[in-house]
């Protein structure tokens, strides 16, 4: 087999935020494989660093405990000398709604400082990670990248005005720029928590014992994206000139609703039928219904997606710990005692 064109990667320096993040961990690993001089930076307001232990003992990744936000100098000299960045920090989904100030910083001033030491340093490439939370509540389907920009929530507010801060420094400053905009990725290592995936929390209460919750009636569909997709749309927008000055959809066109998904996760690990799904009340600015067009980035830098969603869950699913970013050891999924 030939090299890829993203082995251009090795040797050059990078920078990834949110690096001991859910996709950041995996892009990361990527990287340092690669052979790319990795500066894993995040300030572990989310991050955990059992997402990046294993890459400790590399000699080209190198953790740097730092907010997206600090502007000082510390931040100046870590981008000295920095070929790629990779922006995958972000103030989550249900952070917003506990605290939309800091969303707003993390998210919105974040990017503009990040774009700002690019630009200061010569940075030749920045990939921005964004979300499908820009559009809002979808009016066209399938929903491609000339939609409107509608956000109905703090947090597609505060992304869309990253991605214009990204979109305006290509323009004004010749910055090398391409937005990624994710779809309800999941896979090992996401976040299990309340500010976590929905496939996550799931996982986490079922394997305790508990009953899912699912939050109005359930049926909001969700667009699931494989993270490892994430992983190659991230290294082909570094390498491929075709992607300068563009934003894509991420996403595989796996349409499954809160629902199925749920009912779903209790037949895989609780085939007895001890527990059952609840249902909470609804989320302020919970979109009700995703079908994402993705054809663009297809067809511009070659990315195919898995789409065999229930077969790749379930054996991700087989040991748990590692898809919740336990580093204790592997444990098989089995029935709730």
């Amino acid at each position: 087999m030939g090299e890829t064109r993203e082995m251009a990667l090795k040797g050059r320096k990078v920078i990834v935020t949110g690096g001991a993040g859910f996709v950041g961990s995996h892009l990361s690993e990527a990287l340092v494989d690669i052979g790319a001089d990795v500066i894993c930076l995040d300030d572990l307001s989310a991050g955990k660093m059992g997402n990046i232990t294993h890459l400790s003992d590399r000699p080209n990744f190198h953790f740097v405990k730092l907010d997206v936000c600090d502007s000082g100098p510390r931040m100046d000299e870590l981008f000295k000398g920095t070929d790629t960045v990779f922006h995958n920090a972000a103030s989550k989904k249900n952070i917003c709604l506990i605290n939309p100030q800091r969303d707003l910083d993390v998210n919105a001033a974040g990017a503009l400082n990040l774009v700002q030491k690019s630009v200061a340093h010569g940075v030749r490439k920045f990939v921005h990670a964004s979300t499908g939370s820009v559009y809002g509540e979808p009016r066209i389907f399938p929903t491609n990248e000339t939609h409107p920009f509608e956000p109905v929530s703090y947090y597609g507010v505060s992304k869309l005005a990253g991605e214009r801060y990204v979109d305006v420094f290509h323009k004004l400053h010749g910055l090398d720029t391409t937005i990624l905009r994710y779809f309800h990725v999941y896979g090992p290592r996401q976040e299990s928590n309340e500010f976590g995936g929905v496939v996550s929390i799931f996982l986490r209460r079922i394997t305790a014992g508990l009953n899912p919750i699912v939050f109005g009636d359930g049926e909001q569909v969700r667009s699931f994206t494989w993270v490892r997709d994430l992983v190659a749309a991230n290294l082909a927008s570094a390498v491929n000139p075709r992607a300068t000055g563009e934003a894509y959809n991420v996403a595989s066109g796996i349409r499954v609703s809160v629902n199925e998904l749920a009912r779903g996760m209790l037949d895989i690990l609780d085939p007895e039928g001890r527990l059952q799904v609840e249902h909470g009340p609804p989320l302020l600015g919970d979109i009700m219904n995703f079908d994402v067009d993705s054809r663009k980035i297809r067809e511009h830098l070659g990315i195919g997606f898995e789409t065999e969603f229930w077969k790749t869950l379930t054996i991700a699913l087989s040991d748990v710990q590692a898809f919740l970013g336990d580093i204790s050891g592997p444990q098989q999924a089995k029935a709730v005692s």
